[in-house]
């Protein structure tokens, strides 16, 4: 049989969505009746279809029970961590450690600059802080084990009783286990579990929830000319293969986020198709974790240069994704977007 995939589409939001949640007109998208839809694109390698959800019915029988297996994953509620998917969306402020990180490098590579700029990124609405002591920019070299972790440990023992959750950003299993043991929450692994053959038996070990991210290639070479027979699908496809062999491994919990991987290994097209595509990867059942944060892509959309010039369109990602019902942002000016959230929140949910 073809291969479907199932997108939620045609989105309503606030009391009117709510209202017709009640009257069984639109389905609530991930458990929350403020962000409901009526409308499911069903699309395979060849072609896709926009149908009604009433029009599900209609479909062949196979095809039939391919969407309401998907629509069982796309309308449950996802919860973990403490984490209320329900106030959309969660904020993941950014903190690199590094002398080299393609927006803030050396910015906050001092600890005590690290440390303080963790504190602002809570103050002004992260509920998590993504630390990183590697950056994984395009062309990025990779840093040795010991060095990686001299440059996060003190700012992570620092921030072991704060009130925040703590993500690891890293591909080295044995920082990640020193990480956990200083109180990270999260691992945020940018290579899809693939860079460290230890990775899952950490993971296993220690049933932390953590990040499958997709990347093509390595960091040094991921922009050199990435091809895709699909970039939708093939992401999907990626996720799915991923969270099967996971599942294998013996990590059977679901605290695990979906990141499609904006800017690695994907070039402009690449990124505008994911990103208008977003809601496809509900139907996978977890949390959608996206770092647009100014990448690239804004650069070429806008014709800014400066990676520093890029909030504007790092805020205009959000509020799309946000009406796309993407749960987690992983952005570097948590005070901007937030402050652009909760206005934006109040004309779209009213």
């Amino acid at each position: 049989m073809k291969k479907y995939y199932t997108r939620a589409c045609n989105f309503y939001y606030g009391n009117y969505s709510r209202a017709l949640v009640r009257k069984k007109k639109t389905l609530p998208l991930n458990g929350n009746k403020s962000i409901s839809f009526n409308c499911l694109e069903i699309i395979s390698r060849s072609n896709k279809k926009l149908i009604h959800i009433k029009d599900i019915k209609k479909t062949p029988k196979q095809l039939q029970k391919k969407i309401k297996k998907d629509l069982k994953l796309i309308t449950k509620k996802k919860k973990f961590l403490k984490i209320n998917y329900k106030n959309l969306p969660v904020i993941m402020g950014v903190l690199n450690v590094t002398p080299d990180s393609f927006s803030d490098g050396g910015k906050f590579y001092k600890n005590k600059l690290a440390y303080e700029q963790a504190k602002n990124l809570i103050k002004y609405g992260s509920s998590i802080v993504d630390i990183g002591g590697e950056s994984t920019r395009p062309g990025a070299k990779e840093v040795d084990l010991n060095k990686e972790w001299k440059r996060i440990s003190k700012t992570l023992k620092k921030l072991k009783n704060k009130k925040c959750i703590i993500s690891l950003d890293t591909r080295k299993s044995l920082i990640m286990e020193k990480g956990i043991k200083y109180g990270a929450k999260i691992i945020n692994d940018v290579s899809g579990l693939e860079y460290d053959n230890n990775t899952i038996d950490i993971l296993k070990k220690y049933q932390v929830p953590f990040v499958i991210h997709h990347m093509k290639g390595k960091p040094e070479t991921m922009q050199a000319n990435p091809k895709y027979k699909n970039v939708l699908l093939d992401v999907y496809d990626f996720f799915e293969k991923k969270i099967k062999i996971i599942r294998n491994k013996g990590i059977l919990h679901n605290n695990i986020f979906l990141d499609p991987g904006i800017g690695f290994g994907k070039n402009l097209k690449h990124n505008i198709t994911l990103i208008s595509n977003i809601s496809i990867f509900h139907s996978l059942g977890f949390p959608i974790l996206i770092g647009f944060s100014k990448k690239r892509f804004i650069k070429d959309l806008s014709g800014k240069n400066d990676s520093k010039n890029r909030l504007g369109g790092t805020i205009s990602s959000a509020l799309f994704c946000m009406m796309q019902g993407v749960q987690i942002y992983r952005v570097h000016d948590a005070n901007e977007v937030n402050q652009s959230i909760k206005v934006f929140k109040n004309f779209l949910f009213n």
